[in-house]
């Protein structure tokens, strides 16, 4: 008995650990990837930021995945540190196709050579997400 009640606890543990749970669903995976996002670019890392990004990602109608891998590089070497700072955001997959999901978000995005920001910015930024194998990837962005 004591070996079951040691197991499931474990398993339970572990569910906890790598942020799943039993009542997993598309909407609160959507939410994780906005959260992951928004970790990669504040902690600087590009490489976990293009997996994000859709094979056919489009920001603006008008720029690529390369764009989106050189403007972080230019970014990330400006400023020492990067704040994405949602301020209101809001997720929702599409009623109708089920594999879209979309996120409206107002942001700040602040940059610094120390503590204090030397440079921030708002936006209002439009998120498009494809569900692709159980995983949601970000496919259009676009922004005022």
């Amino acid at each position: 008995m004591a070996v079951k009640t040691f197991g499931l606890a474990f398993i339970l543990l572990l569910t906890q650990l790598l942020g799943c749970s039993a009542d997993t669903t598309p909407q609160s995976e959507l939410e994780a990837a906005v959260e992951r996002l928004q970790e990669s670019l504040e902690n600087k890392r590009n490489s976990a930021v293009m997996e994000q990004l859709h094979d056919d990602f489009s920001a603006q109608q008008m720029y690529d995945r390369d764009w989106a891998k050189r403007t972080m590089t230019l970014l990330f070497l400006r400023h020492k540190n990067v704040r994405v700072l949602a301020l209101s955001k809001q997720s929702q997959i599409d009623p109708v196709y089920q594999n879209i999901g979309r996120t409206q978000a107002q942001i700040a995005l602040t940059g610094a050579e120390g503590l204090i920001p030397d440079s921030a910015r708002h936006y209002s930024v439009e998120l498009e997400w494809w569900r692709v194998d159980d995983q949601w990837l970000l496919a259009r962005l676009n922004w005022q």
